[in-house]
This record gives structure tokens, C-alpha cells and sequence, in this order.
């Protein structure tokens, strides 16, 4: 049977695509709004920093949850807390709240849904398909997700031009729709055999795990590293009204770029058949390379076409990585330790996606913008190459199906 044919697969799917939808319609929203009301890099760092608090604090103990409890209702949970932040930001701008605080306040609750849904969403995934289609599903996930990423800031940039409150309407709306699609699921899976530990020692023993396996480590610490430093999303407002002049509308076409060679790549690896996908930690590395030149490409240039073909540069090496970490890290774990891992997976690199926005917005403070955006990429690079000496299992691994669980 075809992938996308697998029933529970599809609701999965497509519950993460509207989801992602929002989230970057929201994105724009917030940024545009924020640095139009402030003209301060500073703000967007602090709204960064904002959605990164919780998931930090959170991240570990959804995981130890998703292990627990059914993984469907904390998808829907999640997804209901990201409408509700969304339904606040409507409110924030319908008002006219000048005041940056109560926005905060709402990303802190979108940081709430990233941190819930972030490992329950990893550690579901695999059970919805064959073990031999995993890779496959990875594939099509992504694909997925960069085109809502595609999607998502060109749709939010355009509603913006009616108004910002109709962005934020519709973001509620999409996140609605997501819980939805999640709680259709079928599937019903409570994995932990733990029994007489609290949480901080079944996290403990997520964390020990993940030591012993040098592969997994060195796949989600090259990545949490590369995002922390290279990241330049948090810089795109101030490129797009001070150095491009292209407008909130252009704005959501670099968002949306940064996508295309994204879903280009994520969709030419959904077509590739397992045979032809060797020396896929090489792969790994070549694609955080890509994205840390990608960044230096996109510092140096003031010219809008320039600037799109460096930001989808970005999206190819970061689609390619993706594929190769997120289907390394759920095939070397045992089912019931994978919502642990999977959030310290998402805790070291996906919330490192707001940490580096406060890096990216607070160097931007003190440099400016297009300093900031060189030296992440040039501090990918060096990451590159020290992760390539520190992990030359990872270095070495080849075809994706010989990766299993100890």
C-alpha cells in the first residue's frame, strides 16, 4: 500500500501540515507586528526567547508523558493550547495593545504546544507505518511540513495586508482543525514497562541512553549546534523592511523560500527507493554544511534574488539533514524509550530553532544584522568540521535500513 494511503498515517499528516500552516502565518503576524510597532531587533529576540522558556522547561516532561499516556490526546491537547495562543494574539491586535509584554505571554503558550506536541508527535510517527516505510514517512513528512513552511508565510503576509487580526483568526481556526486530525487517529499506544520510578529517573534514564549511543548523540548535537548558530529567521524582518526593502508581502516570500529547497530535496528523497540511499551520514554532514554556507550567502547579499537563492540553499542542506537525523534517531531507540529521546531530541535542537532567534536578535542589537547572520554561518561550518572528527560512527553510516536499536 502507498504511504499516503495508510489511513491514521494521513489524519497524522495532515494534522501536522495545517498545524505548521498556522504556526508560520503566525510567525509572520508576530514579527512584522512587533518590529513595525518597536523598529527593535531586540524585541524579536525577546520574542524568541519567549517561545523558548517553555519548551526548555517543558520539553522533557511531555516526553516522559508521550511515553505514558496516549500520545493522540496530547497532540490534540497541544493543538488546542495553539489556537488558544492564536485566539489571544487576535485579541491583542484587534485592541491595539501597544504594549509588547501580553504578546509574549501568547508565545510563551505556543512554546506550551511546541513543547507537548514535539516529542508525542516523533514517537507516534513510527508506529503509523511499516518499519520498512519509516524512511519514506520521514520523507513525506517533511515534505508536508515545508510546504505549509512554503505556505504558511506567503498566506500570512498576504492576509496581513487586510489586517493583522484576520491573520490571527485564521491561525485559531487551522490550530483547530489539527487537534481534530489528531484525536481521528486510531492508533492508540502507551509505551513505557516502567514501573515504581518517578518522572526525573525515567528522564534520567532517557538521557543515560542517549550516551551510550554515539550515532543518535552525534546527530542531534550536530544539528542543535548548526540551527543555534546558522539560524537567520529572527533577522529576516529587519532584512526585508532595512537592507531589501520588500515589505511585510516579501517578507513571507523569504520565509517561504527558505521552504522551497526544503520540499525540492524532501521530495526527491520521498521518491528514492532504499538502495539508492547510501552514505547517508555523509549526507548528514553535507547537508549542515550546505545550510552554514547557505548563511554566510545570505549575509553578504543586499539583492532580493540573491537572498532567495541563498535561503533555499538553507532549506536543501537542512531538508537532507532532517531526513537522515529524524529516521536515525527513531530507528536506533527502543519503542519505550522513544518519547523520552525523542524530547531531548526535540529539546536540543527544536527549541534551539527560538534560542538561536535571541542569539540571531541580540548580536543583531550589538553588530547588526548581516555580522550576525556571517558568523553563525561560519560557526556552522567550524561545527561541521569538529563533529566529523568527535563522531566518525555517524560519519560512516551508510544505508539508513541497517540503523537499529541496541
Amino acid at each position: 500500500m502507498h504511504i499516503l494511503r495508510i489511513r491514521d498515517f494521513g489524519f497524522f499528516i495532515a494534522g501536522r501540515f495545517v498545524s505548521v500552516l498556522a504556526a508560520q502565518m503566525q510567525w509572520v503576524a508576530v514579527g512584522w507586528y512587533l518590529y513595525d510597532l518597536t523598529g527593535s531587533a531586540l524585541t524579536l529576540a525577546f520574542a524568541g526567547l519567549a517561545s523558548f522558556v517553555p519548551i526548555a522547561l517543558l520539553t522533557l516532561p511531555a516526553g516522559d508523558l508521550s511515553d505514558r499516556i496516549d500520545r493522540r490526546w496530547l497532540l490534540g491537547t497541544a493543538h488546542l493550547i495553539q489556537a488558544l495562543a492564536a485566539a489571544l494574539l487576535f485579541a491583542l491586535v484587534f485592541l491595539k495593545t501597544t504594549a509588547t509584554g501580553p504578546f509574549y505571554a501568547a508565545l510563551v503558550l505556543s512554546g506550551c504546544t511546541r513543547a507537548l506536541s514535539g516529542p508525542a508527535s516523533k514517537s507516534l510517527a513510527p508506529l503509523l507505518v511499516p518499519r520498512e516505510q519509516f524512511a519514506q514517512s520521514v520523507a513525506w513528512g517533511t515534505s508536508a511540513q515545508q510546504i505549509a513552511i512554503i505556505a504558511g508565510p506567503a498566506l500570512g503576509g498576504l492576509i496581513y495586508l487586510l489586517g493583522a487580526p484576520f491573520t490571527f483568526a485564521a491561525c485559531t481556526l487551522l490550530a483547530l482543525l489539527s487537534a481534530l486530525a489528531m484525536v481521528a487517529i486510531r492508533t492508540r499506544v502507551i509505551a513505557s514497562k516502567e514501573g515504581g520510578t518517578n518522572a526525573v529517573q525515567r528522564a534520567i534514564a532517557g538521557f543515560r541512553y542517549l550516551l551510550t549511543q554515539p550515532v543518535v548523540f552525534g546527530a542531534i548535537t550536530l544539528d542543535l549546534f548548526a540551527v543555534l548558530l546558522g539560524g537567520v529567521n529572527a533577522l529576516l524582518p529587519i532584512f526585508a523592511r532595512d537592507i531589501l526593502q520588500v515589505g511585510p508581502a516579501g517578507l513571507g516570500v523569504l520565509r517561504s523560500t527558505f521552504a522551497v529547497g526544503a520540499i525540492i530535496t524532501s521530495l526527491s528523497l520521498a521518491h528514492l527507493s532504499e538502495p539508492r540511499q547510501p552514505h547517508a551520514g555523509k549526507a548528514l554532514f553535507g547537508g549542515v554544511a550546505a545550510f552554514g554556507v547557505g548563511a554566510i550567502v545570505f549575509a553578504l547579499s543586499n539583492q532580493f534574488w540573491l537572498s532567495m537563492i541563498a535561503l533555499a540553499s538553507m532549506g536543501a542542506g537542512d531538508s537532507l539533514s532532517v531526513f537522515v537525523r529524524a529516521t536515525i534517531v527513531q530507528l536506533a531507540t527502543p519503542q519505550d524509550m522513544r518519547g523520552r529521546v525523542s524530547a531531548i531530541h526535540v529539546l536540543f535542537v527544536g527549541c534551539t530553532n527560538e534560542l538561536g532567534e535571541f542569539r540571531a536578535g541580540l548580536l543583531a542589537s550589538l553588530l547588526g544584522a548581516a555580522p550576525a547572520a556571517m558568523a553563525g554561518g561560519i560557526g556552522t561550518l567550524v561545527v561541521v568540521a569538529l563533529w566529523a572528527r568527535l563522531f566518525p560512527q555517524l560519519r560512516r553510516v551508510n544505508r539508513l535500513s541497517e540503523v537499529a536499536a541496541d
